[in-house]
């Protein structure tokens, strides 16, 4: 029991960011997750036979044919075709407001960690998943596979907390509805500070694609309340630009303005049948699990 009540503990995400290895990190958001749940998130997956190959170092035991080896004296693995596994793209955005944090975890450090988490989760399930980092441009791109080994890169990639430059998702989104040409799932987390218009545009074309989509809005509480309560220095993290104001004479204004700005996507998103999930960054991780699994359920 105890050991189960210690593994939840790291669905918080400023207790796992403390770990430094990104790979522990993401087993144990999952682990702590299927613990929660009390079952097992993974599915059982359907295969089909395709043909066989010599067997080779970094081969699972598993896989070999016995029966052929008595034949023949020969170690043949068997080789198989996935029939219904999913194949997600991770669109992570990697700009320099990512970087904001009013607390301990920044929208950079939560996005990585939930990147990493269904990365993980993904792998486990057998579906292939790959990786996009953008900014200004697409900086990443690994293309989806369901291997092990591939994981590592994956988490590789994610360990590394460089930002950009600043933002241009609508530009990046389009470039990758025409370069993604197998269906699949599109999973976008982002803070969506760009042009509500232009992003719905870009997320509109995955959809004309046949592309199932997913945004994970990652939102400071501070972005969204804005209580501020001394008079404040705010930079822009994208442009430098900077402005001393005291907040209370704004605050209405802004959240007017961020109040439309979410409903903006909210109902985009709905129009268009894309799951949209604000996220804060003092959120427990399990939110962001449960809403990817039950969009994989609606699939499968």
């Amino acid at each position: 029991m105890t050991i189960d009540i210690d593994k939840k503990k790291y669905l918080q995400p400023e207790t796992v960011a403390l770990l430094n290895s990104m790979s522990l990190r993401a087993r144990l958001v999952v682990e702590g997750y299927i613990i929660g749940q009390h079952r097992s998130p993974y599915h059982g997956f359907s295969v089909e036979f395709a043909e066989h190959r010599s067997y080779g170092a970094g081969d699972e035991i598993r896989h070999i044919d016995w029966k052929l080896f008595g034949k023949t004296d020969r170690l043949y693995v068997k080789r198989y075709e996935e029939e219904t596994n999913l194949r997600a793209h991770i669109v992570l955005d990697t700009s320099k407001s990512m970087l904001y944090k009013s607390g301990d975890i920044s929208k950079l450090t939560y996005a990585n960690l939930l990147a990493a988490s269904l990365s993980y989760l993904m792998i486990n399930q057998q579906d292939a998943v790959g990786l996009v980092q953008f900014s200004q441009k697409i900086d990443t791109f690994i293309p989806p596979k369901s291997r092990p080994s591939h994981l590592s890169l994956i988490l590789a990639k994610l360990n590394d907390e460089k930002a950009g430059n600043d933002t241009k998702v609508d530009v990046v989104l389009h470039e990758l509805a025409e370069r993604i040409k197998k269906r699949g799932i599109v999973i976008l987390i982002s803070d969506l500070l760009d042009d509500p218009k232009s992003i719905m545009n870009g997320l509109k074309h995955f959809r004309h694609q046949n592309q199932e989509v997913i945004v994970f809005h990652i939102l400071d509480r501070k972005e969204l309340e804005f209580d501020f309560n001394t008079r404040t220095k705010f930079l822009d993290m994208e442009s430098g630009e900077e402005i001393i104001t005291e907040p209370w004479h704004i605050q209405s204004s802004y959240n007017e303005l961020i109040n439309n700005l979410q409903n903006q996507y909210r109902g985009g998103c709905r129009e268009y049948l894309i799951d949209y999930v604000p996220i804060f960054t003092d959120q427990s991780l399990d939110l962001s699990i449960t809403e990817y699994l039950n969009k994989r359920r609606k699939l499968f």
